[in-house]
């Protein structure tokens, strides 16, 4: 059989007037805040939130803090799968693009790929098949190559002619902490990042970033409450600038929180031995609400959407493609 499986890729600004395209997946941060009657509150305000955040980690020759403003795309990566000249196309990945505006010299900078990430197949690892796998089960385990395919589908897209034709850089996506895991201070401080964390075990996230070729390193900056989760290829403290590294922080923390305030808009900060969680009650909220509950069961939907369209009708030839993926 021919078959030929390709990427592309389609670029939407993400704004105080957008709106989530069909294919994006509705729990995924951006798009839940671009819903309802509050939509374009939620998106100014959290828009003004990562601005703000920017500027203080951005402060040398910033004596007033409004120097900088931060411009987000929402790159979209769709796998093309053609069989015998017969094309269909899926959703596999979409992670948001920085960059940042210098009004003071009127200069455009290029920032970080990744930050959020957003993955209609790792719903389907998570509310399906894990779940699933463990049902009426008396200890938790992972199936067999839990993660594989879609660890393989992300590094094929990084190396993938499609990349590289668009983009300098490797991406750093920053996620949460583990509320199951705790984590402790290291002597290690970056100008930036700020004060580094280490953790005994990785968690199962750690474990599923590590299949798509990603390791973490966990870092709380200036005037943060909990460390953030950074993973990465190559070496993440030299590979990127200051501002680069500013614009995933402040994009990302404003998301965690809106998202998890119990976490990372508490009233105190994470102390030298830190276990994150969500039934933290000394904590403030945004102005942007959400509906964690909606979020969780939604993802079980999509879950559902992706074994029907995706993994079901192509299971051969993505086991097949994933199986002779060197890399």
């Amino acid at each position: 059989m021919n078959t030929e499986l390709t990427f592309a890729i389609k670029s939407l600004r993400f704004d105080e007037n957008y709106n989530p395209s069909e294919s994006t997946r509705i729990t995924t941060n951006f798009a839940n805040l671009a819903r309802g009657e509050k939509r374009q509150d939620n998106l100014r305000n959290a828009l003004v939130m990562i601005d703000n955040r920017f500027n203080s980690l951005a402060h040398w020759d910033n004596p007033k803090g409004d120097r900088y403003s931060v411009e987000l795309e929402i790159i979209s990566v769709e796998l093309n799968i053609d069989i015998q000249g017969k094309g269909n196309s899926f959703p596999v990945i979409e992670i948001l693009k920085t960059n940042i505006v210098d009004k003071k010299t009127n200069e455009r900078i290029e920032g970080i790929l990744g930050n959020n990430f957003s993955s209609y197949v790792r719903d389907y690892d998570f509310s399906i098949l894990l779940s699933e796998h463990n049902k009426n089960q008396s200890e938790f385990s992972l199936p067999e190559n839990f993660g594989s395919l879609h660890g393989n589908i992300f590094k094929r897209f990084i190396n993938s002619d499609t990349y590289q034709n668009n983009f300098n850089k490797k991406p750093v996506i920053c996620l949460s902490v583990s509320s199951k895991n705790t984590y402790y201070r290291t002597g290690n401080e970056h100008p930036v990042l700020g004060i580094e964390y280490q953790q005994d075990e990785f968690s199962l996230t750690d474990k599923y970033f590590e299949k798509m070729g990603l390791r973490a390193r966990y870092f709380m900056p200036a005037n943060s409450v909990a460390p953030l989760a950074f993973y990465f290829t190559g070496d993440l403290l030299s590979d990127y600038t200051n501002l680069e590294l500013i614009s995933t922080i402040s994009t990302m923390e404003t998301f965690q929180r809106i998202y998890r305030p119990e976490i990372y808009n508490a009233n105190s900060a994470a102390g030298k031995c830190y276990q994150p969680s969500l039934n933290h009650q000394d904590y403030s909220l945004t102005l942007i609400v959400y509906d964690r509950e909606e979020r969780s069961q939604l993802a079980v939907e999509q879950g559902k959407f992706t074994e029907e369209h995706f993994i079901k009708p192509y299971h051969t030839i993505l086991e097949q493609w994933s199986a002779n993926s060197v890399l």
